[in-house]
């Protein structure tokens, strides 16, 4: 807990305090946010916004991730908690990294070109694939090597899984590992793009982020706690993953990073975390899912992001089949900017949406334990 604590606390503080830098120098590099002309008219106040925020974040989380593992040296069990760095950072870190690197090259071309075209939708769809593929490729070939004091092997996991999973594996849905890595790419696909298409309002994706990550470092950490490696868990019921800490670490890592990036990027924003945080933070969150075995769930989990999206896909399909739309604008959010709602007003009750969803996954997560060891 240590640990997690530490990573915790050093994320928020990287975040907070070196946030105001990076509005500082992405001004001076006239790194602003172009506006969609057809957006809401009230956006176009917010043009000149630096973006590219994200990369605040998505650092603090990996010096987080280093300052944990120091404190882990401390434990009195560290020798099941893996002190030295494993392949399940490497896939989430990975994810959150070079997700974030697409949105960079997103975020660059708008600022350069100072359009708010940027990277077309094939090179965005075809960078999320590469990633998923890459280190959906390495979460199911490098099982741990764990062994206790004897010498014998104690977790043999995966990051991935080649079962689909709720609260942990469906040994029914067997899916083997070109399967799995298929999924995993679908489910990057629908992790970044759902949390860029929420990433519209000051502080709003930033924030349902926030209780999305939360939820899974308690998950994490909950099957630490109840870990089938752990020698000292004697209990029958336990959670058949790999590297929970190192999970529950990383998402409460990037948890605190981004509750100091929204001390700044609260309304009015000072400055956005563009595509380079939200396709970042999707990447990580669909790792998350995918490590704790839990991704039938993540729909429930980020409920919010699940219906912003479907707002976008019901508006095109209702435009492209009877050339009338639903909404006043999709994504939902902006719907509701041009039916007189205020900004603050739609983002506080979507972060209540948002934690409604996130409620209901970890009472189906904690349920499923108790009827379990029942």
């Amino acid at each position: 807990m240590r640990a997690v604590i530490v990573a915790i606390g050093v994320a928020f503080l990287v975040s907070l305090f070196c946030t105001p830098i990076a509005i500082k120098v992405f001004t001076r590099l006239k790194a602003g946010q172009p506006i969609r002309a057809e957006g809401p008219a009230m956006h176009q106040g917010k043009k000149g916004t630096p973006t590219m925020g994200g990369v605040v974040f998505i650092l603090a989380t990996v010096i987080a991730y280093v300052a944990g593992h120091l404190a882990l040296t401390t434990l009195p069990d560290a020798q099941i908690a893996q002190v030295e760095p494993t392949i399940t950072a490497l896939v989430l870190l990975g994810l959150m990294v070079f997700s974030g690197a697409v949105g960079f090259i997103d975020d660059f071309l708008k600022v350069r070109k100072r359009h708010s075209g940027g990277l077309n939708k094939r090179g965005k769809l075809a960078g999320q694939i590469v990633v998923g593929a890459i280190f959906g490729i390495v979460a199911l070939y490098f099982p741990s090597s764990m062994t206790d004091v004897s010498g014998n092997a104690t977790n043999t996991e995966t990051v991935g899984s080649t079962m689909l999973s709720f609260i942990r594996d469906i040994s029914a849905l067997e899916i083997g590992k070109v399967g799995a890595v298929i999924v995993i790419i679908l489910v990057v696909m629908a992790a970044t793009n759902g949390v860029n298409l929420t990433d519209g309002l000051d502080g709003l994706a930033t924030g349902a982020s926030v209780m999305v990550l939360a939820a899974y470092a308690l998950i994490a950490f909950w099957q630490y706690r109840h870990w089938c490696a752990d020698p000292n868990y004697t209990e029958a019921y336990c959670y058949s993953v790999r590297d929970p800490l190192e999970i529950a670490l990383i998402a409460g890592a990037a948890a605190g990073a981004c509750v100091g990036f929204l001390w700044w990027n609260t309304s009015p924003a000072r400055i956005f975390m563009g595509d380079t945080g939200a396709l970042g933070l999707g990447g990580l969150i669909a790792g998350m899912a995918m490590s704790t075995r839990t991704i039938l769930l993540l729909p429930i989990i980020g409920g919010l992001f699940v219906i912003i999206t479907m707002s976008v896909v019901i508006q095109i399909i209702s435009f492209r089949t009877t050339g009338k739309r639903v909404f006043r604008m999709s994504p939902l959010q902006h719907h509701f900017e041009l039916a007189g709602w205020s900004e603050v007003n739609i983002v506080v009750r979507f972060w209540i949406i948002a934690g409604i969803g996130v409620a209901i996954a970890l009472g189906l997560f904690y349920s499923e334990f108790l009827a379990a060891v029942s």
